[in-house]
């Protein structure tokens, strides 16, 4: 008989929020503890909606990672803007969160926005969309 409690929706996506901000500051889990006095294990338990993190908590990770509280709920589930006419964007915006959220995702976007040259990002992008569209023929 299983008697956990599984996590709660919100707090899954509230600690994906904190990963993902966490990992495009390039910061480690070891690091926004030592900021908020817990351990790199506490920040692994937030991130992953295990244990659920307390307004004032989230108070501070939002000012430690320089961000509003509200990024944390964005596009969070049952939230009601996917019901919303005109509102497709908002579901849209996961493959962005997964996106930035994967280890390539995350290593491409640093060196993208690295590029100066505009004409340099659009041949990238050109070159990105010819492979993708290979990919789909085979």
């Amino acid at each position: 008989m299983e008697n956990k409690k599984k996590p709660n929706p919100i707090d899954i996506h509230v600690g994906s929020r904190i990963r993902l901000r966490r990992t495009m500051l390039g910061m480690s889990q070891e690091k926004l503890g030592e900021n908020l006095g817990i351990t790199f294990q506490q920040i692994q338990k937030y991130e992953k909606g295990t244990n659920r993190v307390g307004a004032s908590r989230l108070q501070n990770i939002s000012s430690i990672l320089n961000v509003p509280v509200s990024f944390f709920f964005e596009d969070a589930p049952g939230d009601g803007s996917g019901n919303q006419p005109g509102m497709a964007e908002a579901s849209s915006s996961n493959y962005v969160v997964d996106f930035l959220s994967s280890s390539e995702g995350l290593q491409l976007n640093r060196a993208f926005v690295k590029i100066a040259d505009p004409k340099v990002r659009r041949k990238l992008v050109d070159l990105v969309k010819a492979l993708a569209a290979e990919a789909e023929v085979e």
